[in-house]
């Protein structure tokens, strides 16, 4: 059974730092590349972060560059996203995702989604 299992998320203020994780199981992780996705209130499911199958590469939305890292450890099937200086405008569900490619960016590609986790930056 395919499983994406998100943690991490929370309430923290603006300027404070998180930490997602993203548990894989189910299917060959190592096949697979793997990316983050948000979805705010009212807003569409959108491409924060992305990172090839070998973890040696990773791309990112121009509204969390130099702000978040995607990161990825092979041998515990696990995909991270570290977020630094959070600002209110990163409220949203996150969700992790696999795609059989390698690279993702957009949702039709992904093959198996999280359940999601909910992050909540103040102000």
């Amino acid at each position: 059974q395919v499983q994406l299992v998100e943690s991490g998320g929370g309430l923290v203020q603006a300027g404070d730092s998180l930490t997602l994780s993203c548990a894989a199981s189910g299917f060959v992780f190592s096949d697979y590349a793997m990316g983050w996705f948000r979805q705010a209130p009212g807003k569409e499911r959108e491409f924060v972060a992305g990172i090839i199958k070998s973890g040696n590469s990773a791309y990112y939305a121009d509204s969390v560059k130099g702000r978040f890292t995607i990161s990825r450890d092979i041998a515990k099937n696990t995909v991270y996203l570290q977020m630094n200086s959070l600002k209110p405008e990163d409220t949203a569900v996150y969700y992790c995702g696999a795609a059989l490619r390698s690279y993702v960016t957009a949702m039709n590609e992904i093959a198996y989604w999280g359940q999601g986790t909910q992050v909540t930056v103040s102000s």
